[in-house]
């Protein structure tokens, strides 16, 4: 089995206004690159890289640079090829470089899981599962009332974890953290993120505030390059700090991991690298004692699927990144769903059991998301 094409799907599509407000801003369009790659017996692997804005510019650079590099390869020869895509540009690798490599190489993976018939998650040396706990995202910082009705609707359908987005500044959020708590009222318990919305000090006041109100995690307090910053907060935090979806590589993982700044990594695999360096990320966080809950956010099927893979295969999974809103990516790419919160069984989500990602992607449906211009 050797690769003869690779084609590429720059995809984007609106989702509903003031569904999910963060701290960040409120994004009308969810955008990633699908990347297919083909071998010469008539197979194709499925990837996603999370290109959220852009997406045309990382297809370009798989065609360009990426592409000459790999006609012909073996895709089971991941060790090897994951390195020369990395070293594609000068300097560290990152940003653009690894969200398209991620998607290349969940793709191969796709391709190694169905020529031998088995689920990715089998060939990982599977635990067992055939389904992962998952927790409901993100309940949004925009007004209080649709925050407060987004709790009641993800604990009917069977969430006994939220997560819930806050903003600058402390005051504001606490305000919020409590009214959601007092909602919550026992039948569910509550995370937190941030997206980087406060400094060193402001975030030992939250996490302090938080851990009060018996919150689980504290998500995103400041920004990700600050790894000392990161330090200071969990050291003097009665509450476990959460972050990770920000790094591309293990070497941006490990300061975190290494330093006891975190008590979950949050590795996106669209992002980190694919499932070849975020099973690096998830072992690396495993031997330090570390959970491991795979960011998944506004993306894809692809990156769902690949995703649920990892989480059924990693002895530190903890918990999975479930939005409860529609998302036309996940839910419009496949033919059947994947990670959908309508799937939701006892808290827990279905691991697909077919050969590779265990999905089918409709073509017809990834040319009507296809980005224009």
């Amino acid at each position: 089995m050797r690769i003869r094409d690779i084609r590429t799907y720059p995809v984007t599509a609106p989702i509903a206004p003031d569904v999910q407000k963060t701290a960040a801003g409120n994004f009308p369009f969810v955008s990633a690159l699908v990347v297919e790659v083909i071998t010469d017996d008539g197979r194709s692997g499925w990837g996603e890289g999370l290109v959220r804005f852009g997406p045309q510019a990382g297809a370009a650079f798989v065609q360009q640079v990426l592409k000459p590099k790999l006609l012909g390869a073996d895709p089971f020869e991941v060790e090897r090829l994951w390195p020369e895509m990395a070293r594609s540009v000068s300097g560290r690798a990152g940003g653009l470089v690894i969200e398209s490599l991620s998607a290349i190489d969940i793709a191969l993976w796709d391709l190694m899981g169905q020529s031998l018939g088995v689920p990715i998650h089998r060939l990982l040396g599977s635990t067992g599962r055939t389904h992962v706990a998952a927790y409901a995202s993100s309940i949004s910082w925009g007004p209080l009332e649709i925050a407060l009705h987004q709790v009641d609707d993800t604990i009917a359908l069977g969430f006994r974890l939220l997560k819930v987005k806050l903003g600058a500044p402390v005051e504001a959020a606490l305000e919020r953290a409590a009214a959601l708590a007092e909602r919550v009222a026992g039948r569910a318990r509550l995370c937190a993120d941030v997206n980087w919305a406060f400094d060193v000090a402001d975030a030992q006041r939250l996490a302090r505030g938080l851990a009060e109100l018996d919150y689980f995690w504290l998500e995103e307090p400041i920004v990700p390059e600050d790894i000392e910053g990161y330090r200071l907060v969990a050291a003097s935090s009665p509450i476990r700090l959460a972050a990770g979806e920000s790094d591309f590589t293990a070497r941006g993982a490990k300061d975190l991991i290494a330093a006891r700044s975190v008590g979950v990594i949050q590795p996106d695999v669209a992002r980190s690298g694919g499932i070849t360096e975020t099973r690096r990320i998830a072992s690396l966080a495993h031997a330090f004692h570390v959970h491991y809950a795979p960011h998944v956010g506004f993306s894809g099927a692809i990156c769902v699927a690949a995703s649920l893979q990892l989480a059924a295969a990693m002895p530190n999974f903890l918990t999975f990144e479930c939005m409860f809103f529609d998302n036309p990516l996940r839910d419009g790419m496949t033919r059947k769903p994947v990670g959908s919160a309508r799937q939701l069984q006892n808290g827990e989500l279905p691991v697909p059991q077919g050969p590779g990602l265990g999905i089918e992607v409709d073509r017809d449906a990834l040319e009507a998301l296809r980005a224009r211009g």
